[in-house]
């Protein structure tokens, strides 16, 4: 099973890179006009047991990080270690665009390519985050954390910290190649019906 998905991540991550390259330079210009700052941004995120840094077009300003502990009083999520604020001021107009539409991802293809990630997993998360994970949960950060997954065609950042938890160790539980090709078909069909809710 794992040589045949490693298979299939690099298929499916080669694809993804050929589709995305005519808009890449454009989705770069656009980034660097509109805000100073790398137009490829490294994120630490806990994947396969290990810290990794996730590749993504930035859609943050240039030291956003820095920014979050003033803006903690903001934070509209209160069930977890998970950081949200709708209208959250880092986020750059040019930003807004390339989340709407998920642009600011494809660059995990790369990680993907790199095997730090896979192309379904659960969500990738931040250091400081994994360690809130409950007890039966923990097992969660060895698994490779995947550029889509159950817990993101499910409502993404909008479910509660342990729900999101419940359907990622679902997933782990039990994930195979049909389970999978399942999600990456939902994904596909919410991309281009409703891409803001991946």
């Amino acid at each position: 099973m794992a040589p045949m998905r490693r298979i299939l991540d690099i298929l499916g991550a080669s694809l993804g890179l050929l589709a995305m390259a005519p808009l890449a330079p454009f989705i770069a210009l656009a980034i660097k006009l509109n805000s100073r700052g790398p137009v490829i941004v490294k994120l630490p995120r806990v994947s396969g047991g290990k810290v990794i840094k996730v590749y993504k077009f930035r859609s943050m300003y240039d030291g956003a990080h820095q920014m979050k502990g003033a803006l903690a009083v903001l934070n509209e999520r209160g069930d977890g270690p998970f950081f949200k604020i709708k209208k959250d001021p880092r986020v750059t107009k040019v930003g807004r665009l390339i989340r709407k539409f998920r642009l600011d991802e494809f660059p995990q293809m790369v990680n993907v390519l790199k095997g730090e990630m896979t192309l379904v997993g659960p969500r990738p998360h931040e250091p400081e985050e994994v360690a809130f994970y409950p007890h039966p949960y923990k097992h969660l950060v060895l698994a490779k954390a995947g550029v889509t997954g159950l817990s993101q065609i499910s409502g993404a950042s909008e479910l509660p910290f342990l729900k999101e938890l419940e359907l990622d160790n679902h997933y782990v539980r039990n994930r195979d190649l049909l389970l999978d090709m399942k999600i990456l078909a939902k994904t596909a069909v919410i991309m281009f019906s409703d891409p803001t809710a991946v």
